[in-house]
C-alpha cells in the first residue's frame, strides 16, 4: 500500500500554511470546534490515510510555554476520557532537531475559546499543558481505524497573554510561520509508518547492582529525615535521578555541598578513601551503595599496591568509578586507557605490575588493551576473576546477537553511561548502524525510515519501561512482531548495607 498521509487542521489559515509544506500529504480542513471535528471524522474512511497529524494553534497552559514553542501531545483528553499517543516519538526529535522548542504532554480538547485566567489555570492544574478544540474527536476516529495520530500544536495564547489580548494578532502570524516550519518533519514522520520485526536483547537494563542502588536510596528516605544527599548520580541515567529528586532525594557533586550531620548515600560508582574520610569527620550519616562488583576491584588494588606492585588501571578518564579507584593508592595507581597507552606506558620495576578493569569496559577492547600489557610485562599479575562484571558482559553478548539480524539498534541509556555507550559500540562493531537514547523521544525519524527490523537493548542503569516505551512507539506506527534474543539468565541478588538492611 502507498504511503499516503493526512493533515488536517480547523482554520483555513492553518491549511494554507501548510500548503505544500508536507511534501506528498493531503491537507484538509475540518473545522472549528469539537462539533465539526466529529462530523468531519467519516471522512477518514474516503481518506483512507496510512498516518494523520492533527495540526494547528492552541493554547497554552504551562507556565513555562511561550508564544510560538510547538506541543506534540503524548495523550487527549476531553468530557469523554482520554486517549494516550506514542506514535509521535521520532516527530518529537525530528522537531527539536530542527531547532523548535518543543514540549510533550496532555492537550486537552474544549468546546469553547478559553481565554480566562481562572479557566487557565484550572486546566493547567489538571496536569493539560495546551488546549485545543478538536484533536480528541480527530484522535478517535483514527484510533478506531488503527491509523497512526499525531497531534502537533504551535502556541499563540499563553497563561501570560490571553487570546482577547492585542498581542494574540502577532503572536498568531509567529505562530503559523512556526507550523510551515515543521512540515518537512511531519512529512518525515509519516514516512514511517508500516509493520517492523522488533528484537529484544536479554538481558537488558537493570542489573543487580543497580537495582540494590536505587533500594538504598529509596530505602534512605523512608527511614532517615530528609533532604538525604547522594554523592553523583546514584546510577547514570537521568530518568531513575529525577525519579528519586521527586521523592527528596537531593544530589551533589561533593561532600561540600552536604550539611554536617545528615544522611548521605554513595553512589554505585564507588568513592575514594579520602570522601569516607571526610564524612567520618564531619559525622556524616554514611550509606554505602557501592556495586559489591566495584568493590571487589578496589579491594584488588588495594591487594596488589599493598604487596609493592605498580598497578595499571585500564579504564576511561573522569569517570566516576575510575575515579574512585583512582583514590585507593594516588600516584601507585596508573590509568590506562587503551592500547595505544597500553604500549607506551612506563613502570619503575616491570616485574612487580599488575592490572586491575573497569567494570563497564568493552570486552573486546579490554582484551585488547591487556593483550598488550602481558606482551609487555610478562609477569604481570591480575585478578583471579574477570573485573568486567557480569551485567555488562550479558549486555554486550546480547546486543551482538540481536545486532546481527538487525537494520538498526537503539540502545537505551544515558550518555554518561559507560555501559551503554560500549552497547553502541559492540553494535557498530558489527557492522549494524546503532544509536543512543535517553527514551523514546530520542528516536529521529531517519533511522527508522529504511529499518524493518529493529534491535532493542538497554543498559544496566536504564530503567525496563522506558524499553516498553520505545517498543509501544514503534508499535503505534504499525503491526509490530516482537522476538526476544536471550542470551543468559540473570538471577543474582546483592544484599543492603549497614544503614537500611533489616
Amino acid at each position: 500500500m502507498p504511503n499516503q498521509p493526512l493533515v488536517v487542521t480547523a482554520l483555513l489559515a492553518e491549511q494554507v500554511a501548510l500548503r505544500d509544506a508536507v511534501p506528498g500529504a493531503v491537507i484538509d480542513r475540518c473545522g472549528m470546534g469539537p462539533a465539526r471535528a466529529r462530523r468531519w471524522v467519516p471522512k477518514l474512511d474516503a481518506h483512507a490515510p496510512t498516518s494523520l497529524a492533527i495540526a494547528g494553534v492552541a493554547g497554552g497552559l504551562d507556565p513555562a510555554i511561550r508564544a510560538g514553542d510547538v506541543v506534540v501531545a503524548t495523550e487527549v483528553r476531553d468530557a469523554t476520557g482520554r486517549t494516550v499517543l506514542r506514535a509521535a516519538a521520532p516527530l518529537v526529535a525530528e522537531l527539536r532537531r530542527q531547532g523548535l522548542r518543543v514540549h510533550t504532554g496532555p492537550v486537552v480538547t474544549t468546546d469553547h475559546v478559553v481565554s480566562s485566567r481562572d479557566e487557565h489555570e484550572s486546566l493547567a492544574a489538571t496536569g493539560a499543558i495546551a488546549v485545543d478544540m478538536e484533536s480528541a474527536e480527530l484522535v478517535r476516529g483514527a484510533v478506531a481505524r488503527d491509523i497512526p495520530v499525531a497531534v502537533v500544536r504551535v502556541i499563540v495564547d499563553t497563561a501570560f497573554s490571553p487570546i482577547k489580548r492585542l498581542t494574540t494578532v502577532p503572536a498568531g502570524a509567529k505562530a503559523l510561520l512556526v507550523l510551515r516550519r515543521t512540515g518537512s518533519a511531519l512529512a518525515e514522520w509519516a514516512a514511517l509508518t508500516g509493520p517492523r520485526k522488533v528484537l529484544l536483547a536479554g538481558p537488558r537494563s537493570f542489573c543487580a547492582g543497580v537495582e540494590r542502588a536505587i533500594d538504598i536510596v529509596e530505602l534512605a528516605l523512608q527511614r532517615y529525615p530528609h533532604p538525604v544527599y547522594v554523592r553523583r548520580q546514584i546510577v547514570h541515567n537521568a530518568h531513575v535521578v529525577k525519579g528519586l529528586e521527586k521523592r527528596g532525594a537531593v544530589f551533589v557533586d561533593e561532600l561540600d555541598d552536604v550539611p554536617d550531620g545528615t544522611t548521605v548515600v554513595f553512589s554505585a560508582h564507588g568513592v575514594a578513601p579520602a570522601v569516607r574520610e571526610e564524612a567520618d569527620r564531619r559525622g556524616l550519616n554514611v550509606i554505602d551503595a557501592t556495586c559489591p562488583l566495584v568493590a571487589k576491584v578496589h579491594a584488588e588494588a588495594k591487594r596488589f599496591v599493598a604487596r609493592g606492585d605498580t598497578v595499571l588501571l585500564v579504564g576511561h578518564d573522569g569517570h566516576d568509578e575510575v575515579e574512585g579507584t583512582l583514590g585507593e593508592a594516588p600516584g601507585q595507581i596508573r590509568l590506562v586507557q587503551d592500547a595505544a597507552e597500553a604500549a607506551t606506558i612506563e613502570v619503575e620495576d616491570p616485574s612487580r605490575v599488575s592490572f586491575i578493569l573497569q567494570t563497564t569496559l568493552a570486552v573486546d577492547d579490554a582484551a585488547e588493551t591487556t593483550d598488550v600489557l602481558r606482551q609487555r610485562f610478562p609477569l604481570i599479575g591480575s585478578s583471579a576473576t574477570d573485573d568486567i562484571c557480569y551485567a555488562t558482559t550479558n549486555r554486550q553478548r546480547a546486543v551482538s546477537a540481536v545486532a546481527t539480524e538487525a537494520d538498526v539498534v537503539l540502545v537505551v541509556g544515558s550518555r554518561n553511561s559507560s555501559n551503554s555507550l560500549r552497547l553502541v559500540e559492540v553494535a557498530e562493531r558489527l557492522g549494524t548502524s546503532a544509536h543512543l537514547i535517553e527514551d523514546a523521544d530520542g528516536v529521529l525519524p531517519d533511522w527508522l525510515a529504511e529499518a524493518k527490523t529493529i534491535g532493542i537493548t538497554a543498559g544496566a542503569s536504564a530503567p525496563p519501561h522506558l524499553v516498553d516505551e520505545v517498543v509501544g512507539m514503534l508499535g503505534s506506527l504499525g503491526p509490530v512482531t516482537v522476538e526476544e534474543r536471550v542470551v543468559a539468565q540473570e538471577d543474582l541478588k546483592f544484599t543492603l548495607p549497614r544503614g537500611v538492611a533489616g
